[in-house]
């Protein structure tokens, strides 16, 4: 313990738990509330998945700040242009080798805010009345994570449809942390305009509104067109097999099997010769 009086360093921040929205500007408070040290050693440190790096050592910016951070004096650290790497705890540490406690340190958990993107969102193009439906919205830059919100028409869907009168009939589920949107019936009244909102505490981003149609479904005419389509091929069918009938599907080129021979004339004889096709007439005959 210190006696009263005794000469110690001693440290305090304004804020040990700063958010900024990224882009932006911070200030990492680290004050000196009591040194007799004329010059102290003052470092700052960045500790990020436990291990340590130097942001601020001999009295230089170091690391991935050495260009957009500077020490407000006596020991504050200020960062310009903040970038979501720069989410870490960051500790000031004071040297006093005059003061009997001749150490101190304060520990500054900072957290960057980022802006969602433009979400991912998929719709639906056409339902039938009656029928389940399911629209989706994701974005994976927000941080925090973020939140999605669902609009028809540019009007906010409320994540309880008993909520509103417009909404009231309607059979969806909504889920704001994972971004889908499930109609479990669809009704005529359900068509419309659809787009998706991420939003988290550095701000928000929409996607393009995307139509989505609800049409009835003609039993009737599905049926007509079914019949029709096999009336057609039967009436196909039939032509075929009369045309097989009537012979006109059969060729009528002549094969070497059904060559006839000329019939002999009366008193002649014919001998075959040696080369295929070639006849002559034998040396007697009647006159």
């Amino acid at each position: 313990l210190l006696i009263a009086g005794t000469l110690a360093v001693i440290l305090k921040s304004a804020n040990t738990k700063p958010w900024v929205n990224e882009f932006d500007s911070v200030e990492l408070s680290c004050m000196i509330e009591s040194i007799s040290t004329t010059h102290p050693r003052i470092e700052w440190k960045k500790i990020k998945n436990g291990e340590p790096s130097y942001v601020f050592f001999n009295n230089e910016i170091a690391g991935d700040l050495e260009r957009r951070a500077k020490i407000r004096e006596p020991a504050t650290l200020f960062i310009t242009n903040a970038t979501r790497l720069d989410s870490a705890d960051y500790r000031c540490e004071v040297s006093a080798p005059n003061d009997q406690k001749s150490f101190d340190e304060i520990l500054i958990s900072l957290v960057v805010r980022v802006k969602p993107v433009v979400p991912r969102c998929s719709v639906p193009k056409s339902v039938p009345v009656g029928k389940s439906a399911e629209l989706h919205c994701v974005e994976d830059d927000g941080f925090p994570k973020s939140r999605y919100q669902w609009f028809r028409n540019k009007e906010e869907i409320p994540e309880d449809p008993k909520s509103s009168p417009k909404f009231f009939n309607s059979t969806y589920t909504l889920n704001g942390e994972m971004g889908t949107l499930k109609f479990s019936v669809v009704r005529k009244e359900d068509a419309g305009e659809y787009y998706c909102r991420a939003r988290n505490e550095a701000g928000f981003s929409e996607c393009a509104p995307q139509m989505m149609e609800v049409y009835d479904m003609n039993i009737a005419g599905i049926i007509l067109g079914v019949l029709v389509v096999v009336v057609v091929l039967l009436c196909i069918t039939v032509g075929i097999c009369c045309a097989y009938k009537r012979g006109y599907f059969t060729s009528q080129k002549q094969t070497g099997n059904n060559y006839k021979a000329p019939a002999k004339g009366d008193g002649v004889d014919y001998v075959r010769t040696e080369d295929e096709g070639d006849f002559r007439h034998k040396s007697s005959f009647v006159i």
